[in-house]
């Protein structure tokens, strides 16, 4: 498997910590990588990583450590990934570079009606294509709350162009429901951006990725019964075969 910067933020987080974080299921026995229980790792499965665009995550407080998060989902399919813990007054140096740098065009995504000034927006008609560079798509990876929070108090955030969408479905996260139905899980934001950038082939495999996380995920809760036949994998597995043919 590809380990990639959410693991590497989370082991430095780990490094740091001066007690547990003990989030919800916090009693299974987890792989540190995947974070599903160690019978259901999914880490031998992780898809081929993407290189057609780039992704920042910025994470909340004690986000890294949560076993439901997703965001680590979208870093699995793409290879160039970043993951930074979020601060209001001391950003790491090497973000606030990554977000300067001529490579990239730093994209943040955040839903419209949030966003004061709308010269701010993208057009949602826009593609990767449509880009003189390498679009690096910024999501704030928290809960709602954190999020908001995250958006009005990040100076360093403030000028970037802001892409929103417009979920037609509910959430398919039954693990961290929110009260509002529009509100997706970070990896489900991210794959309806992919495909509103034009990255189809991308879009697919998160997709899927995030429906086999969230099946093997659901059978490690002691409440539920467990489904070994595991038909979110088995279609992944197949169609990963499929496209090597």
């Amino acid at each position: 498997m590809r380990i990639h910067a959410f693991h590497h933020l989370y082991q430095q987080r780990l490094e740091r910590s001066t007690k547990p974080f003990n989030a919800r299921g916090s009693k299974v026995a987890r792989c540190q990588y995947c974070q599903v229980a160690q019978q259901d790792c999914l880490c031998q499965h992780q898809p081929t990583a993407s290189t057609e665009v780039a992704v920042l995550l910025l994470l909340s407080e004690n986000e890294v450590f949560k076993p439901s998060n997703t965001g680590r989902l979208i870093l699995d399919t793409v290879a160039d990934g970043h993951a930074y813990q979020w601060s209001r007054t001391e950003p790491e140096v090497a973000m606030l570079e990554l977000l300067n740098s001529p490579d990239y065009q730093p994209i943040l995504v955040f839903p419209e009606q949030y966003v004061e000034d709308h010269s701010r927006l993208v057009a949602n008609t826009t593609t990767s294509s449509d880009l003189a560079r390498k679009p690096l798509l910024v999501f704030l990876d928290g809960s709602w709350r954190e999020a908001r929070r995250m958006f009005n108090k990040s100076p360093y955030l403030s000028q970037l162009p802001v892409l929103s969408i417009s979920p037609q479905r509910v959430s398919q996260y039954m693990m961290r429901r929110s009260d509002n139905e529009q509100h997706l899980a970070t990896a489900e934001v991210a794959a309806l951006v992919f495909k509103q950038l034009g990255h189809e082939q991308l879009h697919q495999t998160l997709t899927m990725w995030f429906e086999v996380f969230r099946e093997s995920y659901l059978n490690s809760k002691t409440r539920n019964r467990r489904d070994d036949t595991k038909p979110a994998l088995n279609e992944y597995i197949m169609s990963r075969n499929e496209k090597s043919l």
